[in-house]
């Protein structure tokens, strides 16, 4: 085997990290998007490694222009089918790009209804949604659309996922919860609408939508990279399981499930499928990468992405379960400081995004750093999480600040109650949603919490829905609008304003930290602004940290250094944890 060349950097940017990156068809160019600050207006960026001395080159150089997708045909390697906001913010159109010479020429142009496209060999297909929230797939056509299925808005939160050409042309893969609570793999014939069940399992969902929102996750199909077609799918509930659809792949996945007692991540194989390197998922040992030859049956450790990390010194993420008031069943995950006896521990009741996103068994940076500093730390899929089937999402269906809140309340009690919390050194803390249910602790219930820690959080539900980006106003129908309410209707405006923490803000007691990047379009920083104004006019403790350079999650190291040692000294002082 020839000896590895050095790593050499193919990238310069000094102003932002760069967080989505993917090869073209052929491996001739690198791509990568990149916005401005946290604005969201992605664009398309194309590295030629054939020319190292070159600068990246900016594919879609145009400003206020989001890029909202990429497709790369496998039969056009040169090029790519782009999605941009050109003539209007609330306008997706379909271009096609020249990867070697920039050159955009528009493919089609955006009726005023279109959420999304999809170029295949033989046609154009794209999603639109009716007036009730129901998502339609239709063929695209000069003479209008021609509906191919049709998706109840019931079944779908925020877009159809996933949706994956087959490589005949003749049909999609998508998730599909219609007629069950789970969510199962189907294949859409493209030209009856005629869906068809692929594979499901009994228990579990299709590992959806949370890839689709965060790309640290692989995605619920596993297909061969030269090829297309479906190898496998997975499925993820306290672990994950994969279902091998292919013969080969059959053969294969047990081999490379040997290799690692985490759980199988990222998947790639030559064309020939007898070459693969593969990397894991686990709560102590992250993102481990390994090569396999299965015609030879070797196998050897490529590297550890993060080799300062030692396992042994991390701790163990451990799957439990408790029952709400109401009987409703909460996937809980609890992560316990090594080395100490696991009693009235200081705990931080950490909330996940979204709502429409889930935890689950997998590193997780902020969980590792507070269970280091000697707190336990509790994540509750509440009502509302995502990958527990329809009902569990849909319970929270008007639950801002009512059973939703009540599930992170029910789950701190059993941590209580088993002993491993003390009830007096309890902070609550997350990110987007997760702000919002700290801020919701803090002004709800404020006897529950000795400190509270809002990141991006929403603290006016009127001022989030009436403020949606123009290109996903139309999206929200079956999420915002559905769940949280519509400030159209003055009955609904005044409960979204009663589920708001700005309309409680008297009520908090417990010092707060409030985190926000100033560039944030899916929470504005008035948003912490309000509050931090409010609690500082009457002399309550707040600190307030604003970065200018980041949007709605921080991205560059600098930034997260930053909100980290601030996160870690406001909890010591009020937890009172700290260096272990």
């Amino acid at each position: 085997m020839p000896t590895p060349r050095a790593a050499r950097r193919v990238t310069s940017d000094t102003r932002r990290n760069i967080d989505t990156f993917f090869w073209t068809t052929d491996g001739r160019y690198l791509l990568f998007q990149q916005d401005t600050d946290g604005d969201e207006n992605w664009h398309l960026h194309r590295v030629d490694l054939t020319r190292p001395d070159e600068p990246a080159v900016d594919l879609t150089p145009f400003e206020g222009v989001r890029l909202t997708g990429v497709q790369l045909p496998p039969d056009r390697p040169g090029t790519a089918f782009v999605q941009l906001t050109m003539r209007r913010p609330d306008l997706i159109d379909l271009f096609r790009l020249d990867l070697a010479t920039g050159r955009l020429t528009t493919a089609a142009e955006n009726p005023g209804d279109i959420l999304s496209w999809l170029h295949t060999p033989d046609q154009l297909l794209v999603f639109t949604m009716e007036e009730g929230g129901d998502h339609v797939l239709s063929e695209w056509s000069q003479g209008g659309p021609r509906p191919i299925a049709r998706f109840p808005g019931t079944d779908v939160l925020l877009a159809v996922f996933p949706a994956v050409l087959a490589p005949d042309g003749n049909g999609l893969w998508i998730g599909s919860a219609r007629g069950s609570d789970r969510t199962r793999l189907v294949r859409v014939d493209l030209t009856t609408g005629e869906q068809s069940e692929v594979d499901s399992h009994p228990v579990f969902d299709l590992d959806t939508p949370r890839p689709e929102a965060d790309p640290r996750f692989p995605s619920s199909l596993i297909l061969h990279p030269s090829t297309g077609e479906l190898l496998g799918a997975r499925y993820l509930g306290a672990r994950q399981e994969i279902h091998a659809l292919d013969p080969h792949f059959a053969t294969v996945l047990p081999r490379l499930a040997e290799l690692s007692d985490g759980d199988l991540a990222h998947v790639s194989c030559d064309a020939t499928a007898q070459r693969w390197v593969v990397d894991f998922t686990h709560d102590r040992d992250p993102g481990v990468t390994w090569f396999y030859d299965h015609a030879t049956g070797q196998a050897r450790r490529l590297f550890r992405p993060f080799p300062h990390l030692d396992p042994a010194q991390l701790a163990p993420v451990t799957l439990i379960t408790i029952t709400a008031r109401d009987g409703l069943a909460l996937p809980c995950h609890l992560t316990l400081p090594t080395g100490i006896e696991p009693r009235d521990l200081p705990t931080v009741l950490l909330v996940h995004g979204g709502p429409w996103y889930r935890d689950s068994w997998c590193y997780g940076p902020e969980v590792q750093l507070l269970a280091n500093r000697g707190y336990a730390v509790l994540q509750v899929n509440f009502r509302g999480s995502t990958g527990y089937g329809k009902a569990h999402t849909q319970a929270a269906i008007g639950q801002f600040a009512g059973r939703m809140h009540d599930d992170l309340i029910d789950a701190l009690d059993w941590a209580v109650e088993q002993g491993y919390t003390d009830p007096d050194r309890v902070a609550i803390y997350g990110c987007s949603y997760g702000g919002y249910a700290a801020l919701v602790g803090a002004a709800f219930t404020p006897d529950r919490f000795a400190a509270a820690v809002s990141y991006t959080g929403m603290s006016d539900l009127v001022d989030l829905v009436q403020s949606v980006v123009p290109v996903a106003r139309r999206l929200v129908k079956n999420s915002y609008l559905r769940y949280i309410g519509d400030p159209d209707d003055p009955r609904q405006k005044a409960d979204m304003l009663a589920r708001s923490p700005i309309s409680r803000v008297d009520d908090i007691t417990a010092p707060m930290l409030l985190i926000h990047g100033a560039n944030d379009v899916r929470v504005a920083r008035r948003h912490s602004d309000r509050i931090v104004d409010a609690l500082r006019s009457r002399g309550a403790e707040v600190e307030y940290l604003l970065n200018t350079t980041e949007g709605h999650w921080f991205i560059n190291p600098d930034s997260n250094i930053e909100l980290y040692r601030t996160l870690e000294r406001f909890l010591a002082r009020h937890l009172g944890g700290g260096w272990r």
